[in-house]
């Protein structure tokens, strides 16, 4: 893979974002050999909306879970059929909720009651299928990001839904049948994930009644992780499946009819990433040993370590000396104006010398579409997927021209300049005088 990641710096030049569709492909097929055939996998693009990546998850038979137009549209050209497409999110526009609407996708996921009503008030939004988004009232505490359970933007707060079950009966339009929930993401937990799973199917039975709706779907979430940082182990990923599968099994006794789905994102693409930077200068500062790279968080900001109060380094390695001892010890930053550009602080590494490449791994989600790929007009890095052992560019890098073609000049009033010709002064004198 060494020589790889040299060829592709070659070629593509850095940085470049490494994307494995090997890996990809065997973490996907070996999940879905052992989960339940009944519970659908949808790929959630938002861990890495890559056309070319999204097309791969299909083609290996996911569905895809969207949260945006052009996420929307991502689906529709990786060839996803609209029956294994659901869009979600807090906040959509009309022109999104058209486009589902347009595109016959299998549901919306609807996060507030204001949202179901606005959709019902599409001519366009006839039969369409809404699941509700429930923001439950159980909590769960094995997530690094808590989603649910507390106040949050998402959802429809579970007790609010019993209480006002009078809100649904006045629809026209949309069917209301299904319950979504998403608890929490970056989970390491194996018993988390099962808890979470039997929670959310006991919620989707008890509001199915109370609401008197059919459970058509049950979106039980995800948000299954990757281990980061030193203080972190794997999640067990048998133990995972094992819990899904028995908390579903019972469901599927009661509910044969319903779909059920799991979405999952960083567990499927996260480990499959490679950041691949190339060392412009080694420098040292104060005592201590920089590396200036000509890639940084604009890119990753993942790598920051956003969340956190103490700065934890991702997995970083020399690409160009892998088997050389790592005996010195480096801060590597990006090229960017600001002491926030850290991807890694105090990095044990082989020495590293100007033109060495870095790889910052498990780098396969939340890589540049979460970073402030603008910052300092740099551009989005080029993408390429490696399949097969062959090296395919899925994103060109962007150009200057690329960075000020949207752009537009006003024009400006020509400026009057002066020059060494005296003008009056407001008392008459003439500023050559003065």
């Amino acid at each position: 893979m060494t020589d790889h990641y040299a060829e592709i710096a070659e070629r593509f030049g850095t940085p470049v974002y490494v994307y494995d569709g090997d890996l990809l492909r065997r973490r996907y097929e070996t999940l879905r050999g052992r989960l339940r055939p009944d519970v659908d996998i949808f790929y959630s693009a938002k861990a890495n909306p890559n056309l070319s990546v999204c097309a791969l998850f299909g083609a290996l038979g996911a569905g895809l879970e969207v949260s945006s137009l052009a996420e929307l549209v991502t689906a529709e050209r990786a060839g996803v059929d609209p029956a294994d497409v659901i869009f979600l999110g807090p906040g959509k526009s009309a022109e999104e909720l058209r486009a589902c609407c347009e595109r016959g996708i299998y549901a919306v996921v609807c996060e507030s009651l204001d949202e179901v009503l606005a959709l019902d008030a599409l001519d366009a939004a006839a039969g369409l299928r809404v699941v509700l988004r429930v923001n439950p009232d159980f909590d769960t505490h094995g997530s690094r990001l808590a989603m649910g359970g507390k106040p949050r933007q998402f959802g429809i707060d579970e007790e609010i839904l019993r209480d006002g079950p009078a809100a649904l009966r006045g629809l026209r339009r949309v069917r209301v049948a299904g319950i979504h929930a998403y608890l929490g993401t970056r989970i390491l937990d194996a018993a988390t994930v099962r808890h979470n799973t039997r929670g959310v199917l006991a919620m989707a039975e008890a509001l199915a009644k109370a609401l008197d709706i059919p459970l058509e779907m049950v979106d039980i979430g995800g948000g299954w992780g990757v281990p980061y940082f030193d203080n972190e182990t794997d999640l067990d990923g048998d133990a995972a499946v094992d819990g899904v599968n028995d908390e579903v099994a019972a469901f599927r006794e009661r509910h044969p009819e319903s779909r059920v789905v799991t979405e999952l994102g960083r567990y499927l693409v996260g480990w499959c990433g490679t950041y691949v930077t190339r060392a412009r200068y080694v420098k040292r500062s104060k005592g201590e040993w920089f590396v200036v790279a000509d890639g940084g968080t604009n890119h990753h900001m993942a790598a920051v370590g956003v969340g956190s109060f103490v700065k934890r380094n991702f997995p970083i390695r020399s690409l160009s000396r892998p088997d050389e001892p790592a005996e010195h010890v480096y801060t590597v930053t990006g090229p960017l104006c600001t002491p926030g550009d850290v991807v890694g602080k105090q990095v044990r590494l082989p020495e590293v010398r100007p033109g060495d490449l870095l790889g910052v791994e498990r780098s396969g989600a939340y890589g540049p579409s979460a970073s402030p790929v603008l910052f300092l007009s740099h551009g989005h890095p080029a993408e390429v997927l490696l399949l097969d052992g062959v090296a395919h560019l899925v994103r060109s890098r962007d150009t200057v021209e690329d960075l000020l073609r949207p752009q537009r000049l006003v024009s400006l009033p020509v400026p009057v300049t002066t020059g060494t010709t005296a003008t009056a002064s407001p008392e008459g004198t003439s500023h050559g005088e003065q």
